[in-house]
């Protein structure tokens, strides 16, 4: 959708912005540009669009190149969010909104109906904050209104240039989790430019990481490694990445890391009905001090200990002494999220359920099974393998 072929921003003074850069993104595909201040981020994304014009190379959108493009029919065809949204101040929220359709010639009830769409999208309803100026809103609010008007037009391109930079780390974290919601419904084109590693892991499917040498230095205006969120924290190309990703890249891992079948073991399991003398002989064959409870159709109701077995009356159903099982997670869910639950609850172990809304019980993870699917990610990458496919070397003895 987007190629860059030897693209170079050089300035009369002698400053290069951009230094020959070359790379694709693919259709559907979020594309993060991260690197610290000046190294040529923002000029990437602005050449796009075609507010800056390169010195040298070509840049094509969707085949065409976009040199030989009428300028502002190109930017018609390209949603755009900035750091302080832009919004107009003299109209209401559904005009803003509006107005990339009323440029493009819609009739005014038609632009109106997409813009209430679009506010229903970001998570702003319509009847509530459609009549509203953004003097009457909060930062997070603006933001997801300058995203709404980004996508009136329905554009098969959006550049995000740090849209929520501007606002508190709990609205920001709020604004990644609803932008993430929203792409997986349109699915667009993203290049998002941040300074934040963290934000370009999270929400990238592949990361540019700029070079930090000075615009005249090497290393200014270069992309110094190109790739998944993965491998850019579990094998950096360069030491200047592996600096800028931080010594705690393991951790940052840990949130594109998804939990998989693989990682996870098979407890005991009892049903509600069990009685409690059979479930207490299967724990003591087993050695077990605790089991998993499941319901007739394999949904997770709980656990219970051996203890409180041993203690009930032999026809006494388990179901009696089954605790709730606050610790859980679907499959699929990043090893974060899982490392966070077990701090949470305090948990030796969580329960893992199937996704997409199913809660059939999986298996469980353990902070050392946690840990193991962390080891086999990072090797997997360095060898262009599947996780299932690598066997951990372990320390005899222990």
């Amino acid at each position: 959708m987007i190629r860059f072929e030897h693209v170079t921003k050089r300035y009369p003074d002698g400053t290069t912005a951009v230094d020959d850069l070359s790379f694709e993104v693919a259709e559907g595909e979020l594309v993060t540009l991260v690197g610290p201040s000046g190294c040529g981020k923002t000029t990437t994304m602005k050449m796009v669009n075609r507010l800056i014009e390169p010195t040298e190379g070509r840049i094509f959108l969707d085949g065409d190149d976009i040199s030989t493009l009428d300028p502002v029919a190109l930017r018609r065809r390209i949603g755009y969010v900035i750091q302080q949204v832009g919004l107009f101040p003299h109209k209401t929220v559904l005009e803003n909104t509006a107005t990339v359709p009323h440029l493009l010639g819609h009739p005014r009830r038609k632009a109106r109906e997409r813009a209430a769409e679009l506010l229903e999208l970001v998570g702003l309803d319509p009847a509530v904050h459609g009549g509203r100026y953004p003097d009457q809103l909060s930062g997070g609010q603006r933001q997801r209104v300058g995203v709404a008007r980004a996508l009136a037009a329905d554009p098969p391109v959006l550049l995000m240039d740090e849209p929520f930079g501007a606002v508190d780390p709990v609205v920001r974290d709020h604004l990644q989790s609803e932008f993430l919601r929203l792409q997986q419904q349109v699915r667009k084109t993203v290049l998002f430019v941040t300074h934040d590693i963290e934000e370009a892991v999270r929400l990238g499917d592949r990361i540019a990481v700029y070079g930090g040498g000075s615009p005249r230095g090497a290393g200014g205006g270069r992309i110094e490694q190109f790739d998944t969120p993965a491998a850019v924290l579990g094998a950096p190309a360069t030491p200047y990445v592996a600096d800028f990703v931080g010594s705690d890249r393991g951790l940052k891992r840990l949130s594109v890391t998804p939990i998989e079948p693989g990682d996870l073991e098979q407890p005991p399991v009892l049903r509600l009905d069990d009685p409690s003398s059979a479930a207490t002989s299967r724990l003591r064959e087993l050695d077990a001090r605790w089991a998993v409870v499941l319901d007739g159709d394999g949904t997770l109701h709980g656990w219970v200990s051996a203890d409180a077995l041993a203690q009930a009356p032999d026809d006494q159903p388990v179901r009696d002494h089954a605790r709730r099982m606050e610790a859980w997670l679907p499959l699929g869910a990043s090893l974060k999220q899982a490392f966070s639950v077990m701090l949470q609850h305090d948990a030796g172990w969580i329960a893992v359920l199937d996704g997409e809304g199913a809660e059939r019980f999986r298996g469980v993870l353990t902070p050392s099974r946690l840990h193991e699917a962390l080891r086999r990610s990072i090797d997997a990458d360095a060898r262009g393998a599947s996780r299932a496919d690598v066997a951990l070397e372990t320390i005899p003895g222990a």
